[in-house]
């Protein structure tokens, strides 16, 4: 699957700026688009949506955030996914590994491609993209 277009969906802006390194040093020509929460990620989704756009191919999504969590983010992907124009892949990136949070992983299976834990590592973004 080639990848294009991806969101970030991760409050800490240390992140963005370490998969923007990670993406150039790998030579990975996807085009991200960073979100602070799952809100703005969801209006980004709906936004795409209204104009006829593509949605994203890849989603790499955090847990714990303000506003909307990535937990709040995923029901909300499950309604909107229906009307989407192909199939984005999420991989949740979070600093929990706590066995609350991969068991709830679990439950969004449909949504959820993989679930990896912090940090994000050159592998890690391989791996991800192969």
């Amino acid at each position: 699957m080639k990848i294009n277009q991806i969101f970030v969906v991760d409050d800490d802006k240390i992140h963005h700026f370490i998969i923007n390194k990670l993406l150039k040093s790998n030579q990975i020509s996807a085009i991200p688009s960073f979100f602070e929460n799952g809100f703005e990620a969801l209006n980004g989704l709906k936004s795409l949506m209204s104009k006829g756009e593509n949605p994203p191919d890849l989603i790499l999504l955090d847990i714990n955030m303000p506003v909307l969590d990535g937990w709040q983010f995923l029901e909300e992907f499950r309604i909107i996914k229906k009307e989407l124009t192909k199939e984005v892949a999420i991989h949740v990136i979070s600093s929990s590994n706590n066995s609350d949070d991969i068991n709830k992983a679990e439950y969004f299976k449909e949504e959820i491609k993989k679930y990896h834990t912090k940090p994000v590592t050159g592998e890690l973004i391989k791996d991800i993209f192969q």
